[in-house]
């Protein structure tokens, strides 16, 4: 199970929001750049970034950013945040992001998301962020009227390979992940399922791989020191602890 963990990007800096929530915003560190090296120190090799200004407002404001990040380090990079066209996927990719997370266009728009997997296949990733068993979109500011299960049944049809699942009453929380959601989607849909909110303990990162989770994402854990993030690569990608 691969481990990715979470810099969300407001004004070029490391941020954290507590279940999406705008004013509720902790800077964690102004230069994204000092986090990114100690996630390869504890031997990280992949790395979750979010357009925060992005998902409100469908800009690429942390572009430059990203691309800094992008060509001074090794890891794997996806991004998300306010990516509604085929421009803006191509900007990200050429600015060397690895794949692509469609959130709110992939609601709203299924032709564009049709021709994204189309032309850059598994580059192309979905954010499916569930509220109250509907699919929250615009940085979790509305929610649209499809259910998880249309949604999710929609993007295989499409032929989308990596769905990232965030329970939204579970970020930032420090509640534990939900583990019953996890196991319900890995066994049921083809997809890759990433797990993102409210994982919180080693304990959620072996559950979350006994259940089949393709991968998991580490946010306020991390920051906080709930989660040494060396055992939890060790745990979830390696062997056992």
């Amino acid at each position: 199970m691969k481990i990715f963990p979470a810099i969300d990007l407001f004004g070029g800096q490391a941020v954290r929001l507590y279940q999406g929530d705008y004013n509720q915003m902790t800077v964690y560190d102004p230069d994204p750049l000092n986090t990114v090296r100690k996630f390869e120190a504890a031997g990280a090799k992949h790395l979750h970034l979010v357009d925060l200004e992005g998902a409100k407002t469908g800009q690429t404001t942390n572009l430059p950013t990203i691309q800094r990040l992008a060509s001074q380090t090794g890891l794997f990079l996806e991004v998300g945040g306010g990516i509604r066209n085929m421009d803006t996927i191509r900007r990200y990719l050429d600015a060397g992001a690895s794949r692509v997370i469609l959130g709110t266009a992939a609601v709203t728009d299924p032709d564009f998301t049709a021709q994204a997997v189309a032309q850059y296949g598994e580059k192309i990733a979905v954010g499916a962020d569930l509220k109250d068993g509907k699919v929250a979109i615009k940085g979790w500011l509305e929610t649209s009227q499809d259910t998880w299960e249309v949604f999710f049944e929609r993007m295989q049809a499409l032929g989308v390979k990596t769905i990232i699942c965030t329970d939204i009453s579970r970020d930032g929380a420090m509640r534990g992940t939900n583990l019953d959601l996890y196991r319900l989607l890995a066994d049921r849909y083809a997809m890759a399922i990433i797990a993102s909110g409210g994982v919180s303990s080693l304990e959620d990162i072996r559950a979350l791989k006994a259940a089949g989770a393709a991968g998991a994402i580490i946010g306020k854990a991390y920051y906080t020191g709930a989660i040494d993030l060396a055992q939890a690569i060790a745990l979830g990608e390696g062997g056992t602890l």
